[in-house]
């Protein structure tokens, strides 16, 4: 599309103020390959209100970053099918939309921050071009009025010199700018909600801290819904304010933080927490989670995580576990939750 065109943005108006501002509902995700069909997604239900931040954790290959892509409407079609379920922002049903109406939605309602940064910016490009493109395209600015509103953006996410950096390439940013400098892209529109995918991926500890405390202040700011999408416990330890955890393609479990890492209600979330380093256990082994994740291609029958569960038991092997409700707010699928939690 050419910078002078300019092309339309989410639309306010349209917005149903008793709906939660995203809703994922019972989503079925399949990717047709050579070797069979891999269901990706197998009933994801999810939801975020404005200003709440949900973690979705989880191992790779779980399912968090295809449930994201599907969101933002960005998986390939073909070989990704979307078999089933809804997706809803503001109580507006975005998979029967129109690729026009998605085209609006993504950005200026809800933007995405990618898990790689330098793959995500173009190399051949300044920061700064990229930044600017966006609103000349969508929101019309001219040249002078988009290069002014990109250092602004890159001076909102702490990256000094903005005036001068704007004029830079993304090679000539650091691991920790760049990741910034995706943020500042992902803010250009002002976007309801963000979703960050792993966005602290391969950043020293320092600089995670940075990058989660610069998304948790900005959050705050502008009221916005955050869904951060990571494998590391630790990360989301103080910033989420629920948590949805997945497996083979399934939430197995979803909790309030403080409640999950109290008493956590599903295997597997134990597991998880039980793998991490803890300074009252100091030249011990670290706690693994025996086996591997099944193949998408052919999930076992049961409960997907029986395999490699101290818990199972014949039932896990036969039946799915349906989403129990062990109290307000708190939801797993495994026939022994009540059990676990009452340990």
């Amino acid at each position: 599309m050419s910078a002078n065109t300019t092309e339309s943005t989410w639309d306010a108006q349209e917005v149903d103020p008793t709906a939660p501002l995203l809703q994922v509902e019972d989503l079925f995700v399949e990717f047709h390959t050579r070797d069979g069909i891999a269901k990706v997604l197998n009933g994801v239900s999810y939801h975020v209100e404005a200003g709440e931040t949900l973690a979705v954790l989880g191992e790779s290959g779980s399912g968090k970053s295809v449930t994201a892509q599907t969101i933002m409407g960005i998986i390939d079609m073909p070989p990704g099918v979307i078999a089933g379920g809804s997706i809803k922002f503001h109580g507006e049903e975005l998979l029967t939309a129109s690729d026009r109406r998605r085209r609006e939605v993504r950005g200026s309602g809800i933007a995405m921050i990618f898990q790689d940064a330098l793959s995500a910016l173009n190399p051949v490009f300044t920061v700064g071009f990229q930044i600017e493109e966006q609103l000349r395209v969508r929101r019309g600015m001219s040249r002078k009025d988009a290069r002014k509103r990109a250092v602004e953006l890159l001076d909102l996410v702490k990256i000094p010199n903005a005036k001068g950096r704007v004029r830079q390439y993304p090679h000539e940013f650091s691991g920790g700018m760049r990741q910034r400098a995706m943020i500042a892209m992902s803010l250009a529109l002002d976007p309801e909600m963000l979703i960050a995918d792993e966005p602290t991926t391969a950043l020293d500890v320092t600089v995670q801290a940075q990058i989660m405390d610069l998304l948790k202040e900005i959050q705050v700011e502008r009221n916005m819904g955050l869904i951060l999408i990571t494998h590391d416990l630790g990360v989301v330890a103080e910033v989420a304010d629920r948590i949805a955890v997945m497996y083979a393609g399934r939430i197995v479990e979803q909790s309030d933080a403080l409640s999950l890492y109290r008493k956590p209600g599903h295997p597997y979330t134990k597991g998880l927490l039980e793998s991490l380093p803890r300074l009252d256990q100091r030249g011990q082994e670290l706690m693994t989670i025996k086996g591997l994740p099944p193949s998408l291609l052919k999930i076992p029958t049961g409960c997907p995580f029986h395999p490699r569960c101290t818990m199972a038991q014949d039932v896990c092997k036969t039946d799915v576990p349906p989403q129990h409700r062990l109290m307000p707010g708190r939801m797993s699928a495994c026939h022994f939750a009540e059990e676990l939690i009452s340990e």
